[in-house]
């Protein structure tokens, strides 16, 4: 679980309610017409800019990074595929049938050389599922940054309703209120979808599509050396290129 991204959406709700609870009554901030010209007309946009077949599992696979994907540090990566180099050193190939690997990529890197794949397939086939899954992971930071985009303007279409509701009947006091509910209230819905959910999960995918692209390339090159029966102290020194600056001197100690 990503608990930055589940405290930050829930604590950016949770300021916006405890500010309602404290000021007023709850039902005052809730108002169907609003709900359904913001959520309705800003998936309905979004909807336009991308093919049906495609949205759902963007938006399924952008909320299951955000929300509760793994990170994985290179450090660990690199102490595993080690270890695998080790084993498969002293085994041969057969030996890393038996190993026990966490990482899905990393387990499919190593069963490939299990099963005797040729280095070029192995290459080939790895790179492919990286570049699939980046590119659908792509394909959800655009879905939700499409609905950061339309809330806001739909909140404003919402606004605009209202006051032209509001002023087309200015000579019934009775309708004023609800008119201006929506005008407001269209608004505040628009604000809250866009920059408390949708805009920070954008920065947040953002953010894991360069981890997640670093790691599937450490563990395409790492794969690739045990592949070619690489000492493990050479594959090691090959990989610690990804790590960062610090964590690369704090590896080269432990090692």
């Amino acid at each position: 679980m990503d608990l930055a991204s589940i405290i930050g959406v829930v604590g950016a709700l949770g300021v916006v309610l405890a500010a309602i609870f404290v000021g007023g009554s709850f039902s005052q901030f809730v108002d169907v017409p609003s709900i359904l010209i913001v959520i309705g007309g800003g998936f309905a946009a979004t909807l336009i800019r991308f093919p049906l077949a495609g949205i759902g599992s963007a938006m399924v696979l952008g909320s299951k990074v955000a929300f509760s994907h793994k990170k994985v540090e290179p450090r660990e990566l690199v102490e595993k595929i080690t270890e695998l180099a080790d084993i498969a050193r002293k085994s041969g190939p057969l030996g890393l049938e038996n190993v026990e690997v966490s990482e899905p990529t990393l387990a499919r890197g190593v069963q490939y050389i299990a099963d005797g794949y040729d280095g070029d397939f192995i290459r080939g086939s790895m790179e492919r599922e990286r570049d699939l899954f980046l590119e659908r992971l792509s394909e959800g930071k655009r879905v939700f940054k499409a609905l950061g985009d339309s809330a806001p303007a739909f909140g404003m279409i919402g606004t605009l309703v209202g006051l032209v509701q509001m002023l087309a009947n200015m000579d019934d006091p009775s309708t004023i209120g609800p008119s201006m509910a929506v005008a407001l209230l269209t608004t505040l819905y628009g604000a809250l979808i866009s920059n408390a959910a949708c805009l920070p999960l954008v920065d947040k995918l953002d953010s894991k599509f360069d981890i997640e692209e670093l790691n599937q390339t450490l563990i395409i090159d790492g794969v690739m050396q045990i592949r070619e029966s690489k000492s493990p102290a050479i594959i090691r020194e090959m990989l610690i290129a990804y790590l960062p600056e610090k964590s690369r001197a704090d590896f080269q100690d432990a090692a």
